[in-house]
C-alpha cells in the first residue's frame, strides 16, 4: 500500500494546536453546547451511516443531520454550498480522495488530526501528512453474484472472466460520475489492463446503475447474475437471507480508501471535530463491523465472510493518479457507455 499509505510519524502532529488534543473531555462539553453537525457522506449504505449517526447522539447527545449520497452528489452540493458562500456541512465524507486533494487545495478545509490516530490500522493511518483528510472508512470493490443463478465453482475468478460473452446481459455495475467506489475501480481496471477492458465490457452490455450499491438491487431482483460490487453492501444484504456471495478477484480487490475532513468556516466545529474522533473509537468500528464494513481499529475484527486487508490481494491507485484519473476516467466511460 506504500504510494497511497505511509506510516504515521511524530511529526505529522505538529500540524495541530496541542490544545486539539490535550483535553478530549472540555472537546464533549463545547460540542455538547453547539448542538448539532451535519454530516454529507457518501460512506456506508444509509442504514450504516444513520446508525453511526443515532450512535454519536446517542453517547454525547447531539444531533447528527446525515446526508447520504453517492459521493459526486456530495461533493457537487458541497461545493455548491461554498459557491454559495454558505457553510451548511461540517463533516465531508467522500468515496473519492481526489476531491480532498482539490479542496485542500482551494482552503476549503480544517486541519485536524483526531487524537486516536494512531491507533487506528497501519494500513489506513496517515492519508494526508498535513492533517486536512483522513482515513474513516474503507472496504473493497470485487466480484459479486446471485447464488440462486451462478454456482460457486461458475462465479467469476478475476476481473477479465466479465468479458466472457456469457454474461452478456447479466452484469451489473455502478457509474464512476456518482459513486467514488465504482470511479475508483474503473481508474484501477484502465490502470491495469488499458480502457480495452471497458471497450469489451460494453459488448456485454452490463446494466448500469448510480450508486455502487445498486449493483445489490439488480442481483437480488435477479435482474443480474454477476456485478463490481461492493463488499459491504454485498454481505449486509447476504446477511439478511438475500442469496448473494462475493468473490476476492485473483487480480486483486480494488481497495477503497474513504476519507472523512472537516469543512472550513464549519458552524459546530467542536462538535465536528468530536465527530472524527468518534469515527475512530471502537464504538464506531463495531458498528462498521455491524454492516460489513471494513474496521478503523485493529482490536474490531471483521464480520463474518470478510477477510481481513492484510490477507487480501488488494490493489488501488495512489492519491495522485486518483485526483488526475477519475475526471478522465468518467470521460472515457460517457464516450464507450453513453451515459
Amino acid at each position: 500500500m506504500k504510494g497511497l499509505i505511509g506510516l504515521v510519524c511524530a511529526a505529522a502532529f505538529a500540524f495541530v494546536p496541542l490544545a486539539a488534543h490535550a483535553d478530549i473531555k472540555a472537546l464533549e462539553e463545547a460540542a455538547k453546547k453547539e448542538g448539532e453537525i451535519t454530516w454529507y457522506t457518501a460512506h456506508y449504505t444509509s442504514e450504516a451511516a444513520e446508525e453511526l449517526g443515532a450512535t454519536f447522539t446517542q453517547r454525547y447527545g447531539i444531533k447528527v443531520n446525515v446526508v447520504r449520497t453517492t459521493a459526486q452528489v456530495a461533493y457537487q452540493r458541497l461545493t455548491q454550498d461554498i459557491k454559495n458562500g454558505q457553510t451548511n456541512c461540517d463533516v465531508f465524507s467522500s468515496t473519492d480522495i481526489g476531491h480532498y486533494v482539490r479542496l485542500k487545495k482551494e482552503g476549503q478545509l480544517e486541519k485536524y488530526i483526531p487524537e486516536d490516530s494512531s491507533k487506528i490500522s497501519e494500513a489506513f493511518r496517515n492519508l494526508d501528512p498535513d492533517g486536512y483528510f483522513h482515513t474513516t472508512s474503507a472496504g473493497f470493490v470485487l466480484i459479486s453474484y446471485n447464488t440462486s443463478k451462478v454456482k460457486p465453482e461458475e462465479a467469476p475468478q478475476k476481473w477479465t472472466d466479465l468479458l466472457d460473452p456469457k454474461w452478456k446481459g447479466k452484469i451489473s455495475t455502478g457509474h464512476p460520475a456518482f459513486s467514488g467506489y465504482v470511479g475508483t475501480w474503473v481508474l484501477q481496471m484502465k490502470l491495469l489492463y488499458g480502457w480495452d477492458y471497458f471497450k469489451k465490457l460494453e459488448k456485454n452490455k452490463p446494466q448500469i446503475g448510480r450508486s455502487i450499491n445498486d449493483t445489490v438491487t439488480a442481483l437480488n431482483a435477479g435482474e443480474r447474475q454477476v456485478a463490481a460490487g461492493a463488499d459491504g453492501s454485498t454481505l449486509f444484504s447476504a446477511a439478511r437471507g438475500n442469496p448473494l456471495a462475493i468473490v476476492y478477484p485473483s487480480d486483486g480487490a480494488v481497495l477503497i480508501i474513504a476519507p472523512s475532513a472537516i469543512v472550513k468556516g464549519t458552524k459546530h466545529p467542536n462538535a465536528a471535530r468530536l465527530f472524527m474522533e468518534y469515527l475512530y473509537s471502537i464504538e464506531a468500528s463495531k458498528v462498521d463491523v455491524k454492516h460489513f464494513t471494513v474496521p478503523m481499529r485493529p482490536e474490531v475484527p471483521v464480520a463474518a465472510g470478510e477477510k481481513p486487508v492484510n490477507e487480501v490481494k488488494a490493489i488501488h491507485p495512489t492519491v495522485e493518479q486518483i485526483d488526475k484519473g477519475i475526471p478522465e476516467a468518467i470521460e472515457d466511460w460517457r464516450d464507450t457507455f453513453g451515459n
